[in-house]
């Protein structure tokens, strides 16, 4: 009754044939952000202080701009990817192309913006202000 083959069943691919490559991508993420915000919280809580020149000095450290762009680009890409599960399924189709396009230039807008942030001042931590 619309089940789709026992082949396709087996393999877990749906009528799109994307089914189990995106619930991958998604967990993965997920496993991702985990680690990478535990880094981020045991980082923090070392520091020193939170003044503006302790946190401008740590963000200026490559050891802490690489892990951090990491952060951004997996946490903006889980993002996108839950926030397109629930547009496709409950959104009119009408309306569900522009959410998706809105919902991509959004998560590109904001974590281009995030990452520009920390290689500015990861990249110009040698030079004087």
């Amino acid at each position: 009754m619309g089940n789709g083959t026992q082949l396709g069943r087996v393999r877990g691919l749906g009528s799109a044939r994307e089914g189990s490559h995106h619930w991958w991508n998604q967990r993965l993420t997920a496993g991702s952000n985990l680690f990478l915000m535990l880094w981020l919280l045991i980082s923090v809580a070392r520091l020193p202080g939170y003044d503006f020149a302790t946190i401008h000095a740590w963000l200026a450290s490559a050891w802490v701009a690489i892990p951090l762009i990491l952060l951004i680009a997996s946490v903006f890409y889980h993002f996108r990817l839950g926030l397109q599960v629930l547009i496709e399924d409950y959104t009119h189709a009408e309306s569900r192309v522009a959410a998706l396009v809105a919902l991509n230039f959004f998560t590109v807008a904001t974590s281009a913006i995030a990452i520009f942030s920390i290689l500015r001042i990861a990249l110009a931590a040698g030079v004087a202000a």
